[in-house]
Formats: C-alpha cells, structure tokens, sequence
C-alpha cells in the first residue's frame, strides 16, 4: 500500500511537470503575445511522422529519489541495515522517476519541409496540432522570439 501511494506521488508530481511543456502549434506561450512575429510564405513539399524525445530535467530522478529514499527507510529494523534499505531505495527511485519523466515528456510530432518564395527550403519539426497540413498546401512559417511554427495560410 505504501510503496503503491509513493509510486502515484511519484507519477502525479512528473504528470503535472509534463503538462506544463508543450510544443504544440495551436498554444501560444504567453512572453509571446502582443509580440511581433516574421511570417514566411511557402508551399508543403513533405510531412513526416517523428517522435520528440522527452526531457530528462533530472526533476523526475529527484522526486523518484526522494520518494523511494522515504519509502525505503521505513524506520524498523536495526537502524544501519534500514538506512542501507533507503539509500538503495533512493536509487532505485531516482532510475524510476527518470525514466517515468521521460515518457510522460516524449510527444508526436510532424516534421515539415517547406519551400519558400524565394526557392529556399526550411524543415520544422513541431508537435501535431489541431490542423493538418499535406504537400501542396500553402503554408506561412511564423517566427516568434526564436520559436518557429507552420500553419496554412489564410486563403
């Protein structure tokens, strides 16, 4: 029971971490409002399938680290062999929570080459948002403070 409630922390802690992230075309990071963007023309020359990797911000060993040194120590027993049982316990926690931060961050996403105006052509990979483009489509690739999305453009 104690280790299933250390588990869920565990997982509910990197849950909302991960929830906080997003790559998505279709959210807007609020230092980006009101803030004037470059917009590119171009037309879809491919789309893709790929998988953004997730982070390892090491929040996930260290909650996974924390919770199993806890759970671990338990308290009973000679007091060296439980301190061992924590510390291996913390380890094993800190494996866990790194891996489990890393799922809970890796998403689908689409790489997109485009060719612009000019005949130059640019590849960017974001995450699958609510509108689907295809070769063909017209496009404009919207730069903001540094961060590049594609969207169709307005016809």
């Amino acid at each position: 029971m104690k280790h299933s409630i250390q588990l869920s922390l565990t997982l509910l802690v990197v849950g909302a971490l991960a929830g906080c992230a997003s790559s998505s075309p279709d959210v807007i990071q609020r230092g980006d409002a009101q803030r004037m963007a470059q917009v590119q023309d171009g037309v879809v020359l491919t789309v893709r399938n790929v998988v953004v990797d997730g982070s390892q911000s090491g929040i996930g060993a260290g909650v996974g680290g924390v919770v199993g040194a806890i759970g671990g120590y338990g308290g009973s027993g000679v007091q060296r062999e439980a301190q061992v049982l924590g510390v291996l316990a913390g380890v094993a926690g800190a494996a866990a929570g790194n891996v489990i931060e890393r799922f809970a961050t890796k998403e689908d996403a689409v790489e997109i080459l485009v060719q612009l105006k000019g005949g130059d052509r640019r590849a960017i990979v974001q995450a699958k948002g609510a509108e689907v483009l295809a070769p063909g489509d017209a496009v404009i690739i919207v730069t903001t403070g540094g961060k590049v999305r594609v969207t169709k453009a307005p016809k």
